[in-house]
């Protein structure tokens, strides 16, 4: 078994409830692995360190126990996926001046999946520039984290044309 780390982020079947009054049946549902913010009315996030033979079993046995914990749950966001050349040079343990040196000077840097004030890329993405040694279990984690959040987002799309 191997220890994946991600992050999922809910919305609450009743927004105006505190995230707070969850944190029981989570622990009883086996959430047990996760570090839960309740900061924001109505969302709940769970940071977990989570064992199992892949980054995909891990993050749906937690999106499970999450749901049967706090039924009504909708999740809204997986994490890691995208990230900012801060977020880079902290993964790789250098300056963010460092990795903007990269994403500038070498023509193979990936290209942003967002332009704009700020830029972010995919982390899976930028775990396949070869000068970057990412951990397999962060790259894994990504791949599985940035293909739920396109289905989210295409899911909430499709919802949004039927209306």
């Amino acid at each position: 078994m191997i220890e994946y780390e991600f992050t999922l982020t809910f919305t609450l079947p009743d927004r105006q409830n505190d995230p707070v009054q969850h944190l029981d049946a989570l622990f009883d549902a086996g959430c047990d692995d996760a570090v839960v913010g309740t900061g924001t009315s109505g969302m709940i996030s769970l940071a977990f360190n989570r064992e199992a033979d892949s980054a995909s079993k891990a993050i749906e046995s937690a999106i499970h126990d999450v749901i049967k914990a706090i039924p009504g749950a909708s999740l809204v966001e997986a994490k890691p996926d995208m990230v900012g050349l801060t977020d880079v040079a902290e993964i790789l343990n250098c300056s963010r001046q460092n990795i903007r040196k990269y994403a500038i000077g070498y023509p193979n840097f990936p290209r942003p999946a967002i332009t704009g004030k700020f830029q972010l890329w995919h982390l899976w993405e930028i775990a396949k520039f070869d000068k970057f040694s990412i951990p397999d279990t962060l790259v894994e984690t990504s791949r599985v984290t940035c293909k739920l959040n396109l289905d989210l987002q295409s899911q909430k799309f499709k919802e949004e044309l039927t209306l």
